[in-house]
């Protein structure tokens, strides 16, 4: 759901997006293609990377680093790798655990394999009906983001600005950062159940 709402909009936005997956012809990726026009295309993850110029891991946190090694280091250097996964563990039913929290997070986890790769972490604090239409909850609310490179922070700010909507982008620091975000999942959850809808946010008051 994710990774259709994330490469829909960008498809809308006038990008050429390629989505990536293990096979080539995974039948969701096809039909996500064949649906989007002439811009829009898919493959392996490997060749989603190479195609791209933004990389987007839209994948869950417990597989990230798996699906990001199939995509291949050379195919990510040098190149913004937006991680919107979160580490979450649902072999025990509901409400699921976390992989990875406290010390580290799948946002370090993912920079430490991939050094050469500018890892922003954002967008894994709401639901995917929110990343691309914050509008759809009134007011304003805020969206996080985490990472070492400055310059890869004003691009991701600049797309989250510019091309989904975004009013409100909070700079939380490096990519340790992320430890913080991933863990609030536990918190949304509950929200989640209480609110009955995905469609909320939080706002941060000063």
């Amino acid at each position: 759901m994710v990774g259709n709402t994330i490469a829909t909009k960008l498809v809308q936005l006038g990008h050429e997006v390629k989505m990536g997956s293990r096979t080539a012809g995974n039948e969701k990726a096809v039909q996500w293609a064949k649906a989007n026009g002439a811009k829009a295309s898919n493959g392996t993850f490997a060749e989603a990377a190479e195609f791209g110029e933004i990389i987007f891991n839209c994948t869950a946190g417990a597989v990230s680093l798996e699906a990001l090694k199939l995509a291949g280091a050379r195919n990510l250097k040098d190149k913004i790798l937006v991680d919107i996964s979160n580490p979450l563990d649902f072999s025990k039913g509901m409400p699921p655990t976390l992989t990875v929290c406290n010390t580290d997070s799948i946002g370090e986890q993912i920079q430490r394999t991939f050094p050469d790769a500018k890892v922003v972490k954002t967008l894994n604090t709401i639901s995917h009906t929110l990343m691309v239409t914050p509008q759809i909850v009134p007011g304003l609310h805020d969206i996080f983001m985490s990472g070492n490179d400055a310059k890869a922070k004003a691009k991701v700010h600049e797309i989250m600005t510019e091309w989904f909507g975004w009013k409100s982008v909070i700079d939380l620091g490096d990519i340790t950062t992320a430890r913080g975000t991933e863990m609030y999942l536990a918190l949304w959850l509950r929200l989640l159940a209480v609110n009955q809808t995905r469609n909320f946010n939080i706002r941060i008051m000063k």
